[in-house]
């Protein structure tokens, strides 16, 4: 008698073997939340520092995003062709090691060459643990699971705000102390990270079929459960190209995605970048504080815990439809006045929305692509996206400054679209196995 991976990973269960996968994945992405986020917090240090202008500064977020970029790219596609292990730890030390040295940097170009690097590391990290993390779970559980996860970027933003306020009381030394300590929930990663085994879905479809099944088996005995996993049925296939992601098969659903994240992206950092500095300038300066972030942090976890429910209750798409809708409706509640209950409110509506949206994404992507291209499509996902966010400021920043109520306008529609977009994937993945 066979079993599928599939049942396998049922008759295992889930216990302490994917809460503990879920604490070591959700550091990392607790770090690259602090990451990411502390470019703007980093920057007035840094021009005091070099004595360059704050813009100038800001050339290290550049190389940042484009690191990331490539890093989501890349890893993505190597955690396909090699392994999701390898890969996992590549990319982990990379983020841990370059960003803990950022905060050593001698010089300017140490400084943007050191933060690329970790952009990379950070980029890297994306498709590789959501593929893993979807790879560990049976479809039961896996949607609420994987929306789970995205959670602990909120749990790194309130960290970064917290740390913002503390780091700035070193006057120019601010950023070495941010860099420093967003990088060591990653250095603690990479030692919890070589517990992890192969996903047994990559081994079963690379003909490693005995390896998936003690893979299995070590699941079920960390879960406390005596379930003795049968010989796994084989299903070895050829490693897909790239350019497979653009087959008949799979077109359709690649390019919605593509456009779903890229447009998200460019939404996202609209709203929380230079929304936030437009309105500072109207006399709501709260906006760039770290107090209102700490806010603005605390209303998402509702989000992700109704997209948690909602991708198992009513599905993936409609979910991330309701939100995308939910999103752009709160892009148009700021044309209703510049009073604070106005911006206040509209402010926290699209902090729930457009994270909870992210949640439902990120949990649907991975599941609508087989064994041997799920990492390339996360990979080809996360790339989109932080082209997106380079994207933003040529797209956004110029609508923004002049043509305020428009700009809004802009940002609702490119929701709208989003939520087409996802109307236009040809799968629902909700209550479908992995394959």
């Amino acid at each position: 008698m066979t079993a599928t991976v599939e049942q396998g990973l049922q008759a295992a269960g889930v216990g302490r073997f994917q809460h503990r996968l879920f604490v070591i994945f959700g550091l990392v992405w607790f770090a690259d939340a602090m990451q990411v986020l502390s470019i703007g917090f980093s920057a007035p240090s840094i021009a005091a520092t070099f004595g360059i202008t704050v813009p100038e500064a800001l050339s290290t977020g550049t190389l940042f995003f484009l690191g990331m970029l490539v890093g989501a790219f890349a890893f993505g596609r190597l955690a396909d062709r090699i392994g999701r292990r390898p890969v996992l730890m590549i990319a982990v030390v990379l983020d841990a090691v370059c960003g803990v040295a950022s905060a050593f940097a001698p010089d300017l170009q140490w400084l943007l060459v050191l933060r690329f690097l970790t952009g990379v590391g950070v980029g890297g990290t994306l498709p590789v643990d959501y593929t893993m993390m979807a790879e560990f779970l049976p479809t039961a559980r896996r949607g609420r699971w994987l929306v789970f996860l995205e959670s602990f970027w909120t749990l790194g933003t309130i960290a970064l705000a917290v740390l913002a306020l503390v780091a700035a009381r070193h006057g120019d030394d601010a950023w070495r102390i941010i860099f420093f300590v967003t990088g060591i929930p990653a250095l603690i990663g990479v030692v919890l990270r070589f517990h992890i085994p192969e996903s047994p879905h990559f081994l079963n479809r690379t003909g490693r079929g005995g390896e998936a099944r003690q893979v299995l088996q070590r699941v079920a005995a960390t879960n406390g459960s005596t379930a003795e996993i049968a010989p796994l049925l084989a299903d070895r296939m050829e490693r897909p190209r790239l350019s497979a992601l653009f087959s008949p098969a799979f077109r359709r659903r690649s390019l919605a995605l593509m456009a779903a994240w890229g447009l998200i992206s460019i939404t996202y950092y609209g709203l929380f970048v230079y929304l936030p500095i437009r309105l500072s300038s109207e006399g709501f300066g709260f906006m760039r504080g770290q107090e209102f972030l700490i806010l603005i942090a605390l209303v998402q976890l509702p989000g992700y815990a109704l997209a948690a429910y909602g991708v198992e209750a009513w599905g993936r798409k409609p979910t991330l439809i309701a939100f995308l809708l939910l999103g752009a409706g709160g892009c148009l509640l700021y044309s209703f006045g510049t009073t604070t209950p106005v911006v206040i409110g509209s402010t926290l509506l699209l902090s729930f929305a457009l994270l909870g949206t992210w949640g439902a994404l990120y949990a649907f992507t991975p599941e609508v692509y087989p064994t041997g291209l799920r990492a390339s499509g996360m990979g080809l996902a996360g790339a989109t996206a932080r082209f997106g966010g380079l994207l933003a400021p040529s797209i956004v920043a110029p609508v923004m400054s002049g043509h305020f109520t428009l700009s809004l306008a802009m940002l609702s529609a490119f929701l709208v679209l989003s939520a087409f977009a996802i109307r236009m994937v040809d799968v629902e993945s909700r209550h479908r196995a992995l394959d």
